[in-house]
């Protein structure tokens, strides 16, 4: 369709890091009120690698609003 491959692959990247952003293990806490990720989590490192973001900062802001 004419898309570049550095594009191509641009693209793929950001595809393949919400497919593992979708398979997260959140854990509820407080009886519903507050949420977890586990910082061994392969999903959140592979996503955060992917999209070359830091790993506890991502942890933090998937839980937190503010």
């Amino acid at each position: 369709i004419g898309v570049k491959e550095s594009h191509q692959m641009t693209i793929f990247k950001i595809i393949a890091a919400i497919l593992h952003l979708g398979n997260l293990e959140i854990q509820a806490e407080r009886d519903g009120e507050a949420c977890s990720v586990s910082s061994e989590d392969e999903h959140l490192s592979n996503f955060c690698s992917l999209l070359g973001v830091e790993h506890s900062q991502m942890q933090h802001w998937l839980c937190h609003r503010k």
